[in-house]
């Protein structure tokens, strides 16, 4: 019997979120990331790709590629509610998932269990076209008889497309790809084949085992040797519980007072506090990661004898570990960290004084985004907006006491923009997910 497996990728979601939500800037190029002078790209737009532009890079560098870009912040809130929308579509098809970002995931779905190619096929557009209807975005899939062929096969079908490799075509698609494509195989293991002359895939399955494993040690070589021949028969796994829920951010400008560095920390306290408590879980352990001005990292942790979700406790040996960590020099990044996550909570003392419940956690796997600025009159670029006449609107710029508003959600189509007062009371900062309205 056939094994199908599919590969859903949403394409360049964190972009094509504020794309979708934006309409005015449908068609343009987009990088979501850090806007300060350290800001990192979380994901770039099509039209920003083919100049360049991808993520991970530094925002500098994205913005001189594409010089025509708009940069945003990150909105985290919108993008959990998109991705929970794409995944309860999914899951209605392929009840079991192997999760591997906000935006990406394997699926094995039982429908496909004696299937041909073709059916694959019109199985996968037809839940492409239902990932589109509930969530507004493109999602390419790519099929085949593992996850390696699945993985590679949806790159193929990037943007907004299908690609199924046929049972039997493993080869085809694998041996002309250099060995660095395939999983597991990273900067150090490529620079050992290259010495000994294998530098495609199809090279790599030529050699016997015993010259793999002797190149790569036995637990790697061996199912290394195995992808590289299209035999891939690895079980998809459902995401576990996260370990930890951490928070970190890395300043525009090096912190030389101790005042800032513990209001930092506070404020990265709250963050993962949040996320703790939505995972219905305590910590015993805190951490905290400094990292200074010349880049040396300096870490401490702290674990107390029972569990904990209250803040002013985590937030208080966050602050302490903090001081002890600091560096002769400026500090450059912020990281705080609860671990040692536990169902097993202490009672509280006195009843009632829980926390409330916190929105879903953010995944590990990607970038955090910038702390949201304080409550106040001042307005960045990319800031939701509500005003009582116009509606929902998103900040384009602002300076001078005066902040440039264009009106517009999901559903309005491209809206108008308007300028006010910076101090106008008639505008409040907006939900952003209610920009998907």
């Amino acid at each position: 019997m056939p094994r199908w497996v599919l590969h859903l990728d949403l394409d360049s979601f964190f972009a094509s979120a504020e794309q979708l939500t934006r309409p005015t800037l449908r068609g343009r190029p987009v990088l979501v990331g850090g806007l300060g002078p350290r800001g990192i790209v979380a994901g770039a737009s099509g039209e920003a790709k083919v100049h360049g532009a991808r993520s991970a890079m530094p925002m500098g560098q994205a913005r001189r590629l594409s010089p025509h870009a708009v940069a945003l912040p990150p909105r985290t809130a919108l993008y959990r509610v998109l991705s929970e929308r794409f995944f309860g579509v999914v899951r209605a098809w392929a009840p079991v998932l192997e999760q591997i970002a906000y935006d990406e995931t394997f699926a094995e779905p039982e429908a496909l269990a004696d299937a041909d190619a073709d059916d694959v096929s019109a199985f996968a557009e037809r839940l492409r076209a239902e990932v589109r209807a509930v969530t507004g975005l493109a999602v390419s899939v790519g099929a085949g008889s593992g996850k390696q062929v699945a993985k590679i096969a949806s790159g193929r079908a990037k943007p907004d497309g299908v690609h199924v490799v046929a049972q039997g075509g493993e080869r085809a698609l694998l041996d002309p790809l250099p060995v660095r494509a395939l999983w597991g195989i990273g900067p150090v293991a490529e620079t050992t084949l290259h010495r000994a002359g294998v530098d495609t895939v199809a090279k790599l399955a030529a050699l016997e085992t015993g010259e793999v494993t002797a190149l790569l040690g036995v637990a790697v070589g061996t199912g290394l040797h195995r992808l590289a021949r299209g035999v891939d028969d690895r079980p998809l796994v459902e995401r576990g519980e996260a370990k930890q829920v951490s928070a970190e951010t890395t300043f525009d400008e090096d912190l030389s007072d101790l005042g800032a560095v513990r209001a930092a920390v506070a404020e990265l306290a709250e963050g993962a506090h949040r996320r703790l408590v939505a995972s219905h879980r305590a910590a015993r352990t805190v951490s905290v990661k400094i990292r200074s001005a010349s880049f040396g990292t300096t870490s401490r942790a702290e674990t107390h004898a029972d569990a904990t979700t209250d803040l002013a406790t985590l937030t208080d040996t966050a602050q302490r570990l903090a001081v002890a960590a600091l560096p002769d020099a400026g500090v450059r990044l912020v990281g705080v960290s609860f671990s040692g996550l536990t169902t097993a909570v202490q009672e509280a003392l006195f009843p009632g004084t829980a926390p409330e419940p916190a929105p879903a956690p953010v995944p590990a796997d990607r970038p955090e985004p910038e702390p949201e600025p304080p409550p106040g009159r001042e307005w960045r670029t990319g800031d939701d907006v509500a005003h009582p006449e116009h509606g929902h609107g998103w900040v384009q710029g602002s300076g001078h006491g005066r902040v440039t508003v264009r009106f517009e959600t999901a559903s309005t189509g491209p809206g108008r923009a308007r300028t006010f007062r910076a101090d106008d009371p008639a505008l409040t900062r907006a939900d952003p997910v209610a920009s998907l309205s």
